[in-house]
């Protein structure tokens, strides 16, 4: 009756254009099997190599009942040592997957197998868990390769930077071997690398000192070129993540940061629509907005949207914000002739995806259809059916036929 609001119905137009609703996915395996999931399970395998690391660490004497302890050499420093060391270099391979580097994945190849023997060289029971982890996170890494794909792109500075600090490493370890009669405890090529390593840190422990005045002479030049090697190099690795986090705060959310977006829904610009659109998704899926408004990009931004400042009509864009695993495409633009555009770019890159685009002018739907759209909605048709059936005191908002109705 009039005054009553109206009833809505339980599919709404959005879950009708986006899912097929004679399929019901008992486990949606696309969100299982993903990319996701597998740099959540290096992170874990990661977390637990680190705890088994420690448990082993304090123990005077691991026990290596596993079927490997008599196939590792050296099994029991492997046992108390490996744990350690693969987490710490598990932790920047985890770090470079949610990223979406290529080569992350071949370090993770090479780093996983052989976290997942320590636990058959111990035989513990505390490293069951690790076991299962990476045996999960193995084949999830060999299945989503392609989603791994981006190369290092570093810098000339951080080249420059990180081969001054090799460099800075061989000089001074050929030197400090060749010098070894003018140093205290310094007889192998094992001490002269850890005398550079420890002096280039900063370190110092005191063990090895030099004796002569050309041996001091010569770890001044260490000193002075390796911590400002070291020095640059890590300002120049660790520069570009805080522009990185900066740039998000305004907005500004890096490609790299998209990378791992999968079975999500693109909105491709920002108007109106698009706060009411994000609302109807909800927190159950998986948004990307791409937007050239600064200041709407901040606000998505503050509100936990993943957002891409760009030009919504760019397929370079569209490649950032993975279009090519995406569950479908929402034109949100206000000029129709950029609509167009969105649809074609988004068509090309690719040709399997759902594309729903608003229509200002009804006179353009068939124009937006004809290059790819799979529904033209008229928000001013829906607006003025909705008045009218509220004024009328309808008591629900759309029913089948009219919501083909208006996808026009």
């Amino acid at each position: 009756m009039a005054g009553e609001p109206p009833e809505e119905l339980p599919d709404s137009a959005l879950e009708r254009l986006f899912y097929d609703a004679d399929r019901v996915r008992l486990v949606d395996w696309r969100r299982v099997s993903g990319a996701k999931p597998a740099v959540l399970a290096t992170g874990v395998a990661t977390v637990l190599a680190f705890v088994a690391g420690l448990s082993n660490l304090s123990q005077p004497s691991v026990p290596l009942d596993g079927p490997l302890a008599a196939v590792v050499p050296a099994a029991g420093t492997y046992a108390q040592f490996a744990g350690v060391l693969c987490a710490f270099a598990l932790g920047p391979i985890t770090l470079g997957l949610n990223r979406g580097k290529a080569l992350a994945w071949y370090a993770a190849l090479a780093v996983l197998p052989a976290v997942g023997v320590l636990p058959l060289v111990t035989l513990q029971p505390t490293d069951v868990p690790l076991l299962a982890t990476v045996g999960l996170a193995l084949p999830l890494l060999v299945w989503n390769r392609e989603r791994f794909d981006e190369s290092l792109d570093l810098s000339s500075l951080q080249i420059a930077a990180l081969a001054a600090v090799l460099g800075v490493v061989v000089y001074g370890s050929v030197g400090s071997y060749g010098l070894q009669s003018e140093f205290t405890n310094l007889s192998s090529w094992s001490d002269a690398v850890y005398y550079v390593i420890v002096t280039i840190g900063t370190v110092g422990y005191g063990d090895i000192t030099p004796l002569s005045a050309r041996a001091k002479w010569f770890s001044l030049s260490v000193i002075l070129f390796g911590t400002g090697a070291f020095t640059i190099a890590v300002s120049s690795l660790v520069a570009p993540a805080i522009e990185s986090r900066m740039a998000a705060a305004f907005g500004n959310m890096s490609a790299s940061e998209l990378t791992l977006l999968e079975d999500h829904v693109l909105v491709l610009g920002y108007n109106d629509l698009t706060e009411p659109l994000l609302e109807e998704l909800g927190d159950g899926t998986d948004v990307a907005v791409i937007t050239d408004d600064g200041d709407a990009a901040s606000h998505l931004e503050a509100e936990g949207v993943n957002v891409l400042t760009a030009d919504p009509t760019d397929d370079a864009a569209l490649h950032d914000a993975n279009v090519g695993t995406a569950r479908g495409v929402v034109v949100a633009l206000t000029d129709d002739s950029e609509a167009v555009l969105a649809v074609v770019t988004a068509r090309k890159a690719n040709p399997d995806i759902r594309i729903v685009t608003a229509a200002s002018d009804r006179q353009q739907a068939d124009k937006l259809r004809h290059v790819g759209a799979d529904e033209v909605i008229s928000p001013t048709r829906i607006g003025g059916r909705l008045l009218g059936r509220t004024v009328l005191g309808a008591s629900a908002l759309f029913d089948g036929d009219d919501q083909d109705d208006d996808a026009t």
